[in-house]
Order: C-alpha cells, then structure tokens, then sequence
C-alpha cells in the first residue's frame, strides 16, 4: 500500500504534535477553507501543524532552514475507508492516530504522551461516520 507523506511523522517525541490553541494556527490556514467550514482542533512540532476541520484534515509543512518554502496538504473526511488509533504505553510514550484512505494510501500522526488521542478520535468519528 502507499503511504501519504505528512512530514508529520517522527521517531522523536520532541517532533511528536502538541495540542495548540486554534488561534495560534498559521495566519493563511483560514484562507485556504471553504465557506462554511471551521476548524475544530489544532496540533504542532515545532514549525509544521495538524488542523482538523469539522470537513477534512489540514497539513502544514514547513520546510528549508529558513522556511519559507511551505507545502499544504488537504485529506478530507469523505476519502477514509477506516482509522485507528494507539495509546501511550510505558516505553512507548506517544500515541498515534492512523487513516486509511480510498486509494490505498496510508497517513499516521504522532502525537506526545499527553495528548488525548480518544478524543481526537470521537471527533473523526463524528466526520467520518
């Protein structure tokens, strides 16, 4: 099966995403959502962001050593065949919420410990379902 590069994805929890409050998404995120749309939960490494919109997933990914150069990613909810997600065990402190998409490709997150990865997961069940 194929697999949906993100640049998400990371041995490190110190690249694993964070929680971060809506309004500390990336000022052009508005811009690039269809009317009506909002978002609903956001997360972060240290420069490139996860957004889950009440309609699909946006990823942020910023790159070069000055990171001007930024590539959007847009997975919408409608795409998803299945997802799944992994709790945080003793060793393995990250958890990890995993999609499976239309196409056969694949796209996982990582998140940090203490990221409510249920919760993320009752939301996508709401857009999903």
């Amino acid at each position: 099966m194929a697999s949906i590069s993100s640049g998400i994805t990371m041995d490190s929890n110190f690249m694993n995403l964070r929680e971060i409050p809506l309004k500390d998404v990336r000022s052009e995120v508005p811009s690039l959502m269809v009317e009506g749309e909002s978002m609903v939960m956001a997360f972060q490494t240290v420069r490139d962001q996860v957004i889950f919109t009440d309609k699909r997933i946006f990823v942020v990914n910023v790159q070069g050593l000055t990171g001007k150069k930024t590539s959007y990613f847009s997975y919408p909810y409608s795409k998803i065949l299945y997802f799944g997600i992994e709790t945080a065990g003793v060793l393995d402190i990250d958890s990890e919420l995993i999609f499976a998409y239309s196409n056969g490709a694949k796209l996982q997150f990582d998140f940090k410990a203490r990221v409510d990865i249920r919760r993320i997961s009752t939301l996508v069940s709401k857009y999903i379902l």
